[in-house]
This record gives C-alpha cells, sequence and structure tokens, in this order.
C-alpha cells in the first residue's frame, strides 16, 4: 500500500504569531501536518524533507521538557488531552526496517543428525547403540539441538499489530509505502501482560527496547478517544531555543556567572532571592561572552518592533557588570574581556536583509543611555543564526561554530565603535 504523501505540502514553517505557534506533528487517521519553527528553510528534496522532520523529532525530544509537549486538545476539537509517543511509535518502526521482518520466538527444536549442536542427555535416551569397554557410550547418530522461527507466537502477532499501526500514523516519515495490513484485533490487556512478562525474562538490549515501545503504544491507545488525533511538539518553542543555544555555545557550570540578592532584614531572618540566571555563558580565545537566546520575530520580519525591549537589554549590561566587579571571577579569569549578545532565528536563504552567505549575522547593537558605553559589554550585539543550520548541527564538536560566532560579535562591535574592544575592562 502507497501513502501517497507529498511532504513539503504537509510542512509548514510558522510566523510565531497567535495561533500559529506550534511547532511539532499533529495527524489523524487520514491526515498528518507538521510544523517547524519560524526562520526554518524548508530543502527541496523529498528525502532532505524526511530527514529534517526527523530531526526536528528529535530536537523536541531532546530539549522539550515532557511536561510542555502535553497541550490542550481543545485547539485540535478533541475532547481531552493526551501525550503522543512518537518516540515509541518511532522505535517500533526503525526496528521493523532495521530487521526487515516482524520480531519472531524462535521454537527449540530437536532431531536426529550426524552433526549440530549435540544434546547429550537426548542422545543417552535416544540413541546409544551399546557401551564401549571403558564405560563411554557408542553413537552412530546423535539428538542435535535447533531452533525454528515460530510465525503463530503471540509476541510476533502483537508485534505486527503494532508495526501497522506505526506506520500507519507515522510511517509516512520514513517511507511511502505501508505494510500489509495483518488484520490482527486489539486486545490490550492480553497483548500488555504477554508484553510485561516478556520482556521481564528478555536481556537482549534491542528487544527490550521493542518490547517497551509496544508497550507504550499499546497503553497510549488503550487511553485514548475514539477520534484518533496525534501530535508532538510544543506551543512554546523559545524553551528549545534556549536549550539549543546553550548546548552549542554555553559552558557547563554556568552558575558561577549568575547575579545574586538578598535581604538584610531588620525584623526578619535576611532572605536571599532568587539570582538572575544568564542563558548562556560562552568562552573563546580567552574572552567571555554572555548570550541571551531570543526567540523573536526580528530576524524573519526586518520589523524593529520585534527586537528586544529596555528591560532585557539592561539585564544584559547588569550580567556584564556583575562578571566585571565579581572578585571571584576576577581572581579566576583575570581582565578577560566581557561581551554581550542577543541570539535569534534567521533563513540564511531568504530574510529581510538580503543576505545569503553566512549562517551567522550581525543585525546592531542595542545599548543603554544611562551607560558611558565605556565597556565592551555595554554594547549588547543582535546576532541572527540559521536556524535549520544550528537544529541539523546541534551534536558533535561545537568549537568551529564557537568561533564563528565569537567572529560575528567581535568584528561588528569592532567595526560598529572604533577602538573600543582596545578600552580596559
Amino acid at each position: 500500500m502507497d501513502l501517497g504523501l507529498n511532504l513539503k505540502v504537509r510542512c509548514h514553517v510558522n510566523k510565531n504569531g497567535d495561533g500559529d505557534r506550534f511547532v511539532g506533528v499533529k495527524a489523524d487517521t487520514n491526515n498528518a501536518m507538521v510544523f517547524f519553527p519560524m526562520g526554518y528553510r524548508l530543502p527541496e528534496n523529498e528525502e532532505d524533507i524526511r530527514e529534517d522532520i526527523l530531526k526536528l523529532i528529535d530536537v523536541i525530544s531532546t530539549f522539550n521538557d515532557s511536561k510542555d509537549r502535553l497541550l490542550a486538545m481543545d485547539q485540535f476539537a478533541a475532547p481531552q488531552s493526551v501525550n503522543f509517543p512518537v518516540n515509541a511509535y518511532m522505535n517500533i518502526i526503525r526496528y521493523f526496517l532495521e530487521q526487515s521482518d516482524y520480531y519472531k520466538e524462535r521454537e527449540q527444536v530437536r532431531k536426529t543428525a550426524d552433526r549440530g549442536k549435540i544434546d547429550f542427555p537426548a542422545s543417552l535416551r535416544k540413541n546409544v547403540k551399546f557401551f564401549q569397554e571403558d564405560g563411554s557410550p557408542f553413537f552412530d547418530r546423535y539428538t542435535v539441538k535447533g531452533s525454528s522461527p515460530n510465525e503463530k507466537n503471540l509476541i510476533t502477532q502483537i508485534h505486527k499489530y503494532c508495526v501497522f499501526e506505526a506506520f500507519s500514523t507515522l510511517g509516512w516519515l520514513f517511507t511511502p509505502h505501508l505494510p500489509a495490513n495483518p488484520h490482527i484485533t486489539l486486545e490490550p490487556e492480553r497483548f500488555l501482560f504477554a508484553l510485561k512478562k516478556k520482556l521481564a525474562v528478555t536481556h537482549n538490549d534491542k528487544d527490550k527496547l521493542l518490547f517497551q515501545a509496544m508497550i507504550q503504544m499499546l497503553e497510549y491507545l488503550d487511553s485514548e478517544n475514539q477520534n484518533k488525533q496525534y501530535y508532538f511538539g510544543t506551543d512554546r518553542f523559545e524553551y528549545v531555543w534556549e536549550k539549543l543555544i546553550d548546548e552549542v555555545f554555553g559552558i557547563r557550570g554556568k552558575e558561577e556567572f549568575f547575579p545574586r540578592t538578598k535581604w538584610n532584614l531588620k525584623f526578619n531572618a535576611n532572605k536571599d532571592n532568587h539570582a538572575l540566571e544568564p542563558d548562556s555563558i560562552m568562552m573563546c580565545d580567552d574572552k567571555i561572552y554572555v548570550l541571551d537566546a531570543k526567540y523573536y520575530r526580528y530576524g524573519v520580519t526586518g520589523d524593529p518592533r520585534h527586537l528586544p525591549e529596555s528591560s532585557s537589554i539592561n539585564k544584559q549590561i547588569t550580567y556584564g557588570e556583575y562578571i566585571d566587579n565579581c572578585r571571584e571571577l576576577k581572581d579566576k579569569y583575570g581582565n578577560f574581556p566581557i561581551y554581550n549578545a542577543f541570539l535569534m532565528p534567521f533563513n540564511k536563504g531568504e530574510n529581510p536583509f538580503h543576505i545569503t552567505d553566512s549562517y551567522f549575522l550581525n543585525i546592531g547593537e542595542a545599548t543603554g543611555e544611562w551607560k558611558n558605553d565605556a565597556k565592551l559589554y555595554e554594547h549588547v550585539q543582535g546576532i541572527v543564526i540559521d536556524i535549520r543550520f544550528l537544529m541539523n548541527n546541534y551534536t558533535g564538536s561545537h568549537k568551529s561554530k564557537i568561533r564563528k560566532l565569537a567572529k560575528v560579535i567581535d568584528e561588528e562591535l569592532a567595526k560598529n565603535n572604533g577602538e573600543l574592544p582596545a578600552v580596559e575592562q
């Protein structure tokens, strides 16, 4: 069976406006749509789109808290909230594609032969002709061990049901073809009992992952309403953007850079307040970069109204001042220059700036009129980053990306402000 899907017409790049914020996958038995974050550049090739959809699901799975994935289903005209186990469905599909077959139990069989793995107790019972003078048995033939696949085993039947369900729902992410319908009736309690019993005695990691995925699918199917609607994603992709930026550019253990405050009270015990927390701290060539990930629309619209406001700008300057004046940080890092930047998404191939030759672009800087602009960190650089590039390159080494970001911050700051980078921090 051919699903007959044209992937590109089923993809939507949202604008992050009212009613257009969801990022992820929505599907029902008749339709499926994939929603990409604003600024995403969809490729033309069908297979590349397929890879990008899988990468989108991977990014959401990695950087989005499970509680953020649970959305009110009234947005999709359904009466209840559900959390679709997308990874379970995908693991079932991957197992089937990797094995090119269904899971099969192998039954132990015994047969008489002159070669094979010998079953000595059975051979003694069935095939001994006589005992030799030293007391050892003489065999003319042996009973040997073997195995054969059992197509009718219950676990195999459950797997066939789950494979068809998984491909019917999400198989279009992998292939336009649908496996044959096994015409097996869903029996949730019986299937779950058999799978959990099998999982308890299974030691093969790949099989355990499969059984766990099938259990998650069946539990979901047993609890959902009759109107099949699936979704996996978030209305708050800004949290994913923040974590993505921190994963690629940020250091670990950034807590030492958090400005802290407290109340010294006359009538109560002193009170410590929550610290201000910069999104990311990047280090490169003995320089400190305070980064604020902003999932703002400026890189898509070019509209200045879609830039960070005064509260965000002042907060960034405060982070720089704290690092500049903290004795512990000075003792540890010396007189490292301190830089500041906002990081926003854009589309390298199509953007309002008509610049298509770089994944990183400096669009200007923000300053505080209450400051004298003598410090590097008082000039907060606005940087847009190609969102598809970042989502497709968040694993592996990040040294080259860190250097490129540092360069686009440093060079534009020097160009815009003359000799400012030489100013003593």
